[in-house]
């Protein structure tokens, strides 16, 4: 069955299709919502939560760009609806905002390094970090996403970067040691 026929029984109400729906998308959902969860609970609270939406709301798709991209909208968005109600951003002066890049030495930190420790942020900087870095998203659109303004966006990614610098710098510095 094609996807657009899975699509069409979904807007019917039809639980096969859902469950089609959920096998083929689940997984790389599921990676998108560790990325803005606390935790590994919180992401599948996250998960479950998207799907209830995007059956809930299937109806608005109307074959119109990516099935997928869409899919990821609503599920980044359910992840970030947590965090709207809470006060995790601070309001920063932007006068004062340097950006920090990172040099990364691939030999020397693991992939799975760097994604334990952007997960390890502070929220308010974790979710503008994967928001702007990872997803590609713009500081005017990370800030109508999470309701703050663009210097706060801007800030928290200037200090999501410097943290992860500074993180990368000790460990590296914790490996030469061990190797003398």
């Amino acid at each position: 069955m094609s996807l657009n026929q899975l699509i069409q029984n979904c807007k019917n109400n039809n639980t096969k299709a859902q469950s089609e729906i959920y096998k083929l998308f689940s997984s790389k959902l599921f990676a998108l919502c560790l990325k803005y969860s606390r935790n590994y609970a919180e992401a599948e609270d996250n998960l479950q939560d998207a799907f209830l939406t995007i059956f809930k709301k299937i109806d608005q798709y109307k074959n119109k760009g990516s099935f997928e991209g869409w899919l990821k909208r609503i599920t980044i968005n359910t992840a970030l609806q947590r965090y709207r109600n809470e006060k995790v951003f601070d309001i920063i002066n932007e006068n004062n905002i340097e950006d920090e890049t990172i040099e990364i030495d691939e030999d020397s930190v693991s992939l799975d390094y760097l994604l334990k420790i952007i997960q390890e942020l502070p929220d308010r900087y974790r979710l503008v970090f994967n928001l702007y870095v990872l997803d590609g998203y713009s500081h005017k659109e990370i800030a109508k996403l999470l309701n703050i303004n663009i210097g706060t966006s801007k800030s928290n990614l200037a200090r999501a970067r410097q943290i992860l610098k500074n993180t990368i710098e000790d460990f590296k510095m914790g490996q030469q040691s061990q190797s003398l």
